[in-house]
């Protein structure tokens, strides 16, 4: 099961969390599994049967208060208590201050204990949308992922194949380039693959000849995504003389990442044909086919009609009005 560590989620930014570090520093590669949380309020009380050591414990004023109205003897005991179980962190919302037995059992046992100004509610609608993302499954491909028209598409082939090429000429034709060579897919419910590139890599390609250039300072921000949803994967493969190729567009095929399949094209690549363009085609015909309208099923009814008109005028031709 995919996990973050408390270190990731501290030092996130974009999801508004705004959480700062009380105590419990040497604890911050400990790994949050569960996107819920958990308020341990029975906890506090002494009851500690049901507490989710992988669930972040959210403390908000309720909890605080109530320890608050305990005997000083009762609060250590119940603390050490629940301090015993292997929690994987511990939040502190609305900025409250923090009881110092409470930071003192975190340092002790290297328990992250964070704190955070949003209130409990907010803070949990924020967090469990983050976890819930980050935590679902997610796997790495080795391919280009780019964004034509609105249109993800994800470009896979052997190494050499031209993919690379391929998407550099997209980009030069105004779309844009999310990741080349390993993409990061993820998974996002129901069934949705989301692509995005690694940290390492983000905005540069590889160019056999060239070498490794970054397409945002050569191009601008205009040339690159962070992320894309991808819908549609085109295989590069190449030209066999003698082979049969698709030459309807009715032969559908599907490829599979992490269970969810999307449309698969198989492009033949040799000397002479533009790939680029064919790619782009490939996006608007994606876009018209998510819109109900499919040119190939199209084409098949015309021609079956059409044949159906000729056979009748045909038999009617040697039968005469007799034909019914």
């Amino acid at each position: 099961m995919p996990g973050i560590t408390i270190e990731e989620i501290l030092s996130e930014k974009e999801a508004g969390l705004d959480l700062e570090l009380l105590s419990g520093e040497g604890g911050l590669r400990r790994q949050v599994r569960v996107p819920r949380i958990q308020k341990p309020g029975l906890a506090l009380a002494g009851y500690v049967e049901n507490l989710h050591a992988d669930r972040l414990q959210v403390l908000g004023s309720t909890e605080l208060t109530y320890l608050a109205q305990l005997p000083a003897e009762k609060v250590e005991q119940n603390l050490r208590k629940l301090f015993a179980v292997e929690i994987c962190g511990f939040i502190i919302t609305k900025g409250q201050q923090v009881p110092e037995l409470l930071v003192k059992l975190a340092e002790e046992r290297r328990i992250p204990l964070l704190r955070t100004h949003h209130q409990s509610s907010t803070f949990i609608s924020l967090v469990t949308n983050f976890l819930e993302e980050r935590l679902l499954p997610s796997t790495t491909i080795h391919g280009v992922l780019v964004d034509v028209l609105g249109v993800g598409v994800l470009l896979l082939g052997k190494s050499g194949i031209g993919k690379s090429e391929c998407a550099l000429d997209l980009v030069l034709r105004g779309h844009r380039l999310v990741a080349d060579d390993v993409v990061k897919v993820r998974k996002k419910l129901p069934a949705v693959l989301f692509g995005e590139g690694m940290d390492l890599l983000h905005y540069h390609m590889e160019i056999r000849g060239l070498g490794i250039i970054n397409i945002k300072h050569l191009f601008g921000v205009a040339a690159i995504r962070e992320r894309k949803k991808i819908d549609l994967a085109l295989e590069l493969v190449a030209w066999e003389d003698g082979r049969a190729y698709d030459r309807l567009g009715l032969e559908e095929e599907t490829h599979s990442i992490l269970d969810i399949e999307i449309p698969l094209l198989k492009i033949p690549v040799r000397p002479g044909r533009n790939i680029t363009s064919i790619v782009e085609v490939a996006a608007r015909n994606q876009l018209l086919k998510e819109m109900g309208y499919n040119s190939a099923v199209e084409f098949q009814d015309r021609l079956e009609k059409r044949m159906a008109e000729v056979a009748w005028q045909h038999a009617h031709r040697i039968i005469g009005d007799d034909l019914e």
